[in-house]
């Protein structure tokens, strides 16, 4: 399976995916980032995996524009699946239509609880017992698309709120690349979990 990742900072997600894996059940063809400084281009270079900024400046702000622009690059190198991997911003009808129900992503909560980007704190500051790590389908509402995954941990109010972070990424580290290599092997059908959810 060939796929594309999108990224806007340090990659630690790309990192886990390279490692667990490119090569094995997927192919990264190709990275595609936000932000011309993210340390996720020097991952992707490392990796001899081919990358391109996106940046909206360079579409003259328009996010429809770059996001179009971004899924021609992506599938001229035939890209059959695309993951986020702390990629900030929410993609938009030009890129979605292009890899429907193909386009994953990681939200740090047990969605639909949680949405937005402050989901740690929103959970802490709720006083829940336990939140976790989703993996979902990418539609145009804000991680409003149809769940793929999910691992909860438990919320220790007795560590610092950067403990519980940590914790979360070691399960976003895990749980991406297990649904990537699902959905490589047959085992994890995305077309129906998308049916499921709009019946």
């Amino acid at each position: 399976m060939r796929l594309g990742v999108l990224v806007s900072g340090s990659g630690s997600n790309l990192g886990a995916l390279i490692e667990r894996v490119h090569g094995h059940s997927a192919t990264i063809v190709g990275v595609c980032s936000s932000n011309p400084d993210a340390f996720a281009l020097e991952r992707a270079r490392v990796a001899g995996i081919e990358s391109a900024v996106f940046a909206l400046p360079g579409h003259g702000g328009d996010r429809e524009r770059r996001d179009g622009a971004m899924a021609d690059w992506l599938a001229e190198r035939g890209v059959q699946l695309v993951v986020c991997a702390g990629f900030m911003g929410v993609l938009t009808a030009p890129f979605l239509t292009r890899f429907p129900d193909r386009v994953l992503n990681l939200h740090p909560s047990l969605l639909p609880a949680f949405p937005g980007a402050h989901a740690i704190e929103d959970a802490c500051a709720a006083g829940v017992e336990e939140t976790g790590v989703t993996v979902h389908l990418v539609d145009e509402v804000l991680d409003g698309g149809p769940i793929v995954a999910q691992e909860r941990l438990p919320v220790n109010y007795h560590e610092i709120p950067e403990g519980l972070r940590a914790r979360i990424h070691e399960v976003e580290h895990r749980l991406m690349p297990a649904v990537v290599e699902n959905v490589a092997r047959g085992a994890l059908d995305l077309d129906a979990i998308a049916r499921k959810a709009r019946t």
